[in-house]
């Protein structure tokens, strides 16, 4: 556990890979910026085991990542989550502490959502605002008590995030002496998703402190004893994750994450997973994913994120106040001038940077930020940024794909119905 001073410098976030015709994740043009880089990459405490286990290792997000594993293409990994449970190796997201008698109220000013209102060990996702309302980043806000928070933050914004964070916590403390909030990074931490519908069984046979997993629901998390070779160790699990499938994710001290990641994957219904199946879960699942859906001039309105807008934080005037208060208020009454919204496209799919069209194709509308062919649906799915008034379920407009009109329309996300365990 190391404190924040100084800042450590981390690379932005480099364009995500995106699939290709085929539904091949491939290297995108920021990765291959990235490779030229390779000696600055940082290295998760799982990067020998991800060798171990014959990935093909990208840069992303200042990262060496594993892509895929062996001869496991993205298709069948992806559907290897929705069946049965996948292992994704997540460590490269950063890890913080924040505590003090005042933590809450700090963690308020910085966030629009009501930590007031959550029970010890729930959690919330949530999202970093500018002073214009726009996201910094978006994140997951887990609660411990009233003065003990454990946050995670994507690895792409970690420079930017830390240093948001360490200026308003500067302020912060210097307005509250003998009241001041300790902030900490869990570095060398491991962190692991487990997610598919038999991630609960796996899990569950780990457990020696007598857990039931059953008790823990989605968004719940707990302190947990795993078993470590012949020996323990309490890790942080938390219900939820990126994919819309039941599963957890594990926060595990640094000299234990490869024996009790290798504990897991021996399990025979547990494959390891790479970006690429990630990538094409969570749009399934219609999630947002940093650098592309979401941006510092997208307000969490626009974003199709109001929900994690309190209500007791909608009030004019109301203390503490967020970043950004006005804007979001006026766009939750008078309604954003775009909106995110997912796509279904007849014919070639959608890549990001797609323009969107009206049906008569006379007047652009928006922008695809995201699209893949979706392995689950058979269908070509995308995300993306339309006007508002076009945004309502089952509107047709035109996609330009490569020079030619695709007729689409807006649909429903999650593309795939969520199976989490409430």
């Amino acid at each position: 556990m190391t404190s924040l001073r100084p800042i450590i410098r981390c690379s932005r976030l480099a364009t995500s890979a995106e699939v290709s015709r085929q539904g091949v994740f491939s290297l995108s043009r920021g990765f291959a910026t990235s490779l030229r880089l390779s000696e600055e990459l940082q290295k998760t405490p799982l990067y020998d085991f991800h060798v171990q286990h014959q990935a093909k290792m990208v840069p992303f997000a200042g990262w060496s990542m594993p892509l895929s594993y062996g001869d496991i293409g993205q298709i069948t990994a992806h559907k290897h989550v929705r069946a049965s449970a996948g292992l994704f190796d997540v460590s490269h997201m950063l890890q913080h502490t924040f505590t003090g008698s005042t933590a809450q109220e700090f963690l308020l000013s910085l966030c629009p959502s009501s930590l007031s209102t959550l029970k010890p060990f729930t959690s919330t996702l949530s999202v970093l605002l500018n002073e214009e309302g726009g996201i910094i980043d978006d994140t997951i806000i887990t609660k411990h008590s009233n003065e003990s928070f454990y946050v995670v933050t994507n690895a792409g914004r970690s420079k930017e995030d830390k240093e948001h964070i360490l200026k308003k916590l500067d302020e912060w403390n210097k307005s509250n002496i003998g009241k001041e909030v300790k902030w900490e990074t869990l570095d060398g931490f491991g962190l692991i998703a487990l997610q598919g519908p038999k991630s609960s069984n796996v899990l569950q046979d780990l457990i020696l402190d007598g857990t039931d997993l059953n008790n823990i629901k989605f968004g719940q998390s707990a302190f947990i004893e795993l078993k470590d070779g012949d020996g323990k160790v309490k890790c942080h699990v938390a219900r939820g994750g990126y994919t819309g499938e039941d599963g957890f994710e594990i926060s595990i001290p640094p000299s234990n994450a490869v024996s009790i990641t290798t504990s897991i994957t021996n399990h025979p219904d547990v494959q390891l997973i790479g970006l690429g199946a990630r990538d094409s879960l969570r749009l399934e699942a219609g999630m947002c994913l940093y650098g592309h859906d979401l941006d510092e001039s997208v307000s969490p309105v626009e974003a199709g994120l109001s929900w994690v807008i309190g209500k007791d934080r909608r009030i004019e005037g109301s203390e503490p106040t967020f970043p950004g208060k006005s804007r979001i208020l006026s766009e939750l009454s008078s309604g954003p001038s775009r909106r995110r919204v997912g796509f279904e496209i007849i014919g070639s799919p959608a890549r990001e940077g797609c323009k969107i069209f009206d049906s008569t194709g006379s007047s652009q509308i928006g922008v695809i930020t995201s699209g893949i062919p979706s392995p689950s649906t058979g269908k070509n799915i995308a995300m993306g940024y339309i006007s508002n008034g076009y945004h309502k379920k089952n509107t047709s407009v035109l996609i330009e794909v490569r020079k030619k009109m695709r007729e689409a329309f807006v649909a429903s996300m999650p593309f795939v119905p969520s199976k989490y365990f409430k």
